[in-house]
């Protein structure tokens, strides 16, 4: 008697996102081993994510040897040494024309394009440059502007470890006061050039490492030697940290064990203190008079300043257990708590040891609902989908590789800008800067729901949405051996044929000149858990999988 013929129909798959941490055999099979370089499209289907374009560089190392006013930059790779790395993207708004601020090499730079500008530091009147050395670019910009009404002045303050605080805003001109605001040119100048520093500091040691700008005041705090202090400037004015109601939050009462101020943050009327091991939550900031803690979580804090994102309805961070979600810490801050990363958690973990924590960025891209947090020293970014959380809390992962984003910003425009190597690239399209990037997508490893028998493959079927004239790379292996076989597919403009049959699926065409592509391949071998892959070539076209089938026979009871 023949043995049957059995089906597993995978629909949606890998809709789950990624599980590193349970691929038994007992796995749900709505996870995947691999999803790499893909997002979760708004049907819900793996897909792969969107490309690069380059809008700047790449950028040399500039001159100091007949630099002007304000500054050079080079676009000749050779002439001034190595390309720069961008390590800092920030997008200041003004009346006009908005302004992109990059660091990359120790020089700040201007502008995209053509028209990107190295810009120098000025004195006080804006007579001379300042004296001012830059020695790295992990810089944390926040924008609040001068005044309020029709006379407010657009003012963004720049902050990194070892280094003066910088206002950019617009200059006096030459010889004039800081907050004249006549020049019609904008530029850098030192805080304590331009307003007051507090008391007790003086040019050269307020220099804080991070920043936050919210109800009506600037924030700053991680000072070296005072690193359980938050220091605020008067109301409407960033600049002004001696007079008026400016003052300080000390948390030498709070933080136990030394424990240091890494990251601020402002959430539903909150004022949010990340320490590296603890988490103070103060209300009342707008009247600074009435600041009260009102939550304080021990043994959770965040490991990087730059990890810190507000989606609008939660903040995530990153700890040394994992990326989590603040609003569930406060949920959940007298249970167990679950994360974010929960199930990508060692991998993940392992990926972060090898990293030099400055060099963590991270985004939220709420036009796709993203968390991205690039690794660059891995050379993988991890994409964490917001849109839904998981029955268990976590979010679904999926990995980008290919690329290595030293920073990122999110435009006024909703442009998901990053820099890769010496260029600032925008989010778009479907190359890496004109070249293919490879769609990968592996199952976990499932027994077709017959755990006791062996399945002897026959023939694997696949469903995708996209552009014709695609090559496919199918993969299949069996037990946890990682021998895979192979079978490659390429479709042609106009027909979609099955394997050694005269009719290979079905075409379906709709929106935007994409179909629906189903074909199938001959597979072979044995074994009591199998397992599915596929790759393609993403070369200026959307792609996203839509169903997987598996067929096989039953074999013999194991």
């Amino acid at each position: 008697m023949p043995s049957q013929l059995i089906k597993q129909s995978l629909a949606a798959p890998g809709f789950f996102g990624i599980n590193s941490q349970d691929s038994g055999e007992d796995s749900d099979i709505r996870f995947a081993k691999v999803a790499d370089n893909v997002v979760f499209d708004s049907a819900g289907r793996i897909a792969a994510r969107k490309g690069w374009t380059s809008i700047a560089g790449p950028v040399g190392f500039v001159s100091a040897a007949g630099a002007s006013e304000y500054g050079i930059a080079e676009y000749s790779i050779g002439e001034f040494g190595a390309p720069t790395s961008f390590k800092f993207i920030y997008e200041f708004l003004k009346e006009g024309d908005n302004v992109t601020i990059s660091s990359g090499g120790g020089v700040l730079y201007t502008g995209l394009g053509d028209s990107i500008t190295a810009i120098t530091v000025r004195n006080a009147d804006n007579s001379a440059d300042a004296s001012y050395n830059i020695t790295n670019d992990h810089w944390q910009a926040v924008s609040l502007p001068y005044g309020d009404g029709s006379s407010a002045e657009p003012h963004a303050y720049l902050v990194q470890a070892g280094h003066d605080v910088l206002v950019y805003h617009e200059l006096p001109v030459s010889g004039g006061n800081p907050h004249d605001h006549d020049s019609g040119t904008f530029g850098f100048q030192k805080l304590d050039d331009v307003g007051t520093l507090p008391v007790g500091y003086s040019s050269g040691s307020f220099r804080p490492n991070c920043g936050l700008a919210a109800y009506g005041r600037i924030w700053l705090a991680d000072i070296a030697n005072d690193k359980q202090t938050v220091y605020f400037s008067r109301l409407l004015d960033g600049s002004d940290f001696s007079g008026g109601d400016s003052g300080f939050l000390s948390l030498n009462a709070v933080f136990p064990s030394n424990d240091e101020i890494v990251a601020l943050a402002a959430h539903n009327g909150f004022l949010i203190i990340f320490g590296k091991n603890n988490i103070a939550i103060y209300s009342s900031p707008i009247d600074v008079t009435q600041l009260e803690l009102v939550d304080f979580i021990p043994n959770v804090g965040c490991i990087n300043r730059d990890t810190v994102q507000n989606t609008g309805s939660d903040i995530i961070f990153l700890s040394k257990s994992g990326l989590l979600s603040l609003q569930r810490v406060i949920q959940e801050k007298s249970l167990p708590f679950r994360d974010l990363s929960k199930n990508v958690r060692d991998e993940f973990l392992a990926a972060l040891d090898n990293e030099t924590v400055v060099n963590l960025k991270s985004i939220y891209f709420a036009r796709d609902a993203l968390y991205l947090l690039t690794l660059p020293t891995t050379g993988v970014v991890y994409a964490f989908d917001m849109r839904t959380l998981l029955p268990d809390g976590a979010a679904r992962v999926t990995t980008w590789t290919g690329i290595a984003p030293t920073s990122f910003w999110v435009t006024e425009a909703n442009e998901l800008i990053f820099s890769d190597d010496a260029y600032l690239g925008k989010y778009s399209g479907y190359q890496d800067n004109g070249n293919p990037y490879r769609f990968k997508y592996y199952t976990n490893y499932t027994t077709l729901n017959d755990p006791v028998r062996i399945k002897i493959l026959k023939n694997l079927g696949f469903t995708c949405r996209g552009e014709s004239n695609k090559q496919f790379f199918t993969f299949w292996g069996f037990d946890y051996k990682e021998d895979y076989r192979t079978a490659s597919k390429t479709l042609p403009g106009s027909l979609v044929y099955e394997w050694g049959v005269g009719e290979f699926g079905v075409a379906e065409f709709g929106a935007g000149g994409t179909k629906n592509d189903s074909f199938t391949v001959p597979a072979s071998g044995a074994g009591s858990s199998v397992q599915v892959g596929l790759e393609a070539d993403v070369n200026g076209n959307y792609l996203a999988l839509q169903k997987i089938d598996i067929f096989a026979k039953q074999g013999k009871v194991l």
